[in-house]
């Protein structure tokens, strides 16, 4: 058997790539064998817009909001109110079901998209949150509006008169604390027993829930309208 020194078992793993350092950097070939040239892309396919009725694939689709006893009165005064804009300019179909007491809201052949029943559900369920109607009626319209809700015992564990006189701090004088939160931050407010919901845009129901944990957990108002005062005329800036 031939001896094989280290030399040429050196060279022979080295031939391979004398042959790569021949070629071109960079060089790479491509070709279809045959000289064919290579086939060309098929056309951008044009598909024509959906009918209203078929975003959803031709289903019905449906919300159903649940109204406490203690709103049915309102809601019954102000029907109309909620009934017209959702059924003339969202094109939804909408029942009150008195046996179940929810509010029944479907989509139509006639929807113009399928996420417009989500944003009537939005809006009936702020009207029985106890937003008025003509408040409520912004989440029709704008995109950027949310609706957040908390306790007073998310913030601070209050009990007896200790409770009372937060909810009095939140609310003031003949509603003038609240008032002042609600142009300040361009929000709405609704105080419902232990229960607080805001209204509005996200950066400002931050500055109105955080001036309302201040009052929850004992500030004066004075101190809390200076820091508002503050922070809105920055907010307005940005």
């Amino acid at each position: 058997m031939p001896k094989v020194t280290r030399k040429e078992t050196k060279e022979a793993a080295a031939g391979p790539l004398r042959e790569v350092d021949a070629m071109d950097d960079g060089a790479i070939e491509a070709g279809v064998e045959g000289g064919e040239p290579a086939p060309s892309l098929p056309a951008k396919p044009a598909f024509a817009p959906l009918a209203p009725g078929q975003a959803s694939g031709g289903r019905v689709e449906f919300r159903r909001v649940a109204v406490p006893q203690h709103r049915l009165t309102p809601l019954r005064n102000a029907w109309m109110d909620l009934y017209a804009p959702i059924t003339q300019h969202l094109k939804l179909d909408m029942r009150m079901n008195l046996r179940t007491k929810r509010v029944e809201i479907k989509t139509t052949a006639e929807t113009p998209s399928a996420d417009l029943l989500q944003r009537a559900a939005d809006f009936v369920h702020a009207f029985v949150l106890g937003f008025e109607a003509r408040d409520a009626v912004a989440l029709l319209r704008l995109d950027d509006l949310y609706v957040e809700t908390f306790e007073v015992k998310d913030v601070k564990t209050l009990r007896g008169e200790h409770l009372s006189r937060a909810i009095g701090r939140l609310a003031g004088k003949s509603g003038k604390t609240r008032f002042t939160i609600e142009n300040a931050t361009r929000t709405r407010v609704v105080v419902a027993d232990t229960r607080i919901h805001i209204l509005g845009a996200f950066a400002n129901i931050r500055v109105a829930r955080d001036a309302i944990c201040s009052l929850i957990l004992g500030s004066p108002p004075g101190k809390v309208y200076s820091k508002l005062r503050t922070v809105c005329s920055r907010l307005n800036q940005a």
